[in-house]
């Protein structure tokens, strides 16, 4: 099985202005960019790989208002969406994000969603503890979700999918408003980012299912979590990526 893997952060319903979706995009962008090259130039999506290389733009406040304040990306009560493309056309080498802000309704689509490359070489420098931790941090400080994480689709599939959210990941990330995280098991760390949350990392190397210790220690981490209560389900989130 080839193992890929999504990075995503959720929050509730937070409604928020074209002004203030605009800011908190910039910054992302600007986190991101520093994470690895692949994320040094971003295109608008587009019915066509041709037409969409047409559509570059630069990740500035000024870029994003004007994109918000489109039909195209603006929804109403929903708030706004979004998605941009890396440029790569070879399959798997880059990336896309896929962004939904500003909603207050319930339940809200409000989500960042970063789908990982899933080949050499830049699986081989994104897919790295110290990458993804950088690449979470961007995430958290621009969003300041509810909760998130780098997320093993294989090791959804192995669960069947467990338990929606949050969901169980290499990295995962909890929001202080959550409670605090109990004391887990080597080699698991936990680091704050700033005064937003924790990000747990399972492990130093990369997740694996192939690994009965990666899977075992991710079911003891989630149980642990789960008896501290920091892993309640909320209505108030929107379906998850497959």
């Amino acid at each position: 099985m080839k193992e890929t893997f999504y990075a995503g952060v959720y929050w509730p319903g937070r409604k928020e202005s074209a002004e203030e979706c605009a800011r908190r995009a910039e910054t992302f962008f600007n986190l991101l960019s520093h994470c690895d090259p692949i994320y040094a130039r971003w295109f608008e999506q587009a019915d066509s790989r041709k037409k969409a290389l047409q559509l570059q733009f630069e990740p500035s406040h000024e870029t994003f208002l004007r994109f918000f304040r489109r039909r195209k990306y603006n929804e109403g009560a929903f708030g706004f969406s979004f998605g941009a493309w890396t440029g790569h056309e070879e399959n798997g080498r880059g990336g896309m994000v896929m962004l939904s802000c500003g909603s207050d309704v319930v339940p809200p689509p409000n989500s960042c969603l970063l789908y990982l490359p899933k080949v050499e070489p830049e699986a081989g420098r994104v897919l790295t503890e110290s990458v993804l931790i950088e690449l979470m941090r961007a995430m958290v400080l621009a969003w300041e979700p509810d909760w998130g994480g780098v997320i093993s689709n294989a090791y959804q599939e192995l669960r069947n999918n467990p338990v929606g959210y949050p969901r169980t990941g290499w990295l995962m990330y909890l929001s202080r408003r959550r409670g605090e995280v109990p004391s887990l098991p080597a080699p698991v760390r936990v680091e704050a980012i700033e005064d937003k949350g924790s990000l747990i990392v399972l492990t130093s190397e990369r997740f694996t299912v192939s690994s009965s210790e990666h899977v075992n220690l991710a079911d003891q981490v989630r149980a642990l979590l789960e008896q501290a209560g920091l892993m309640k389900e909320s209505s108030d989130y929107g379906p998850m990526p497959t």
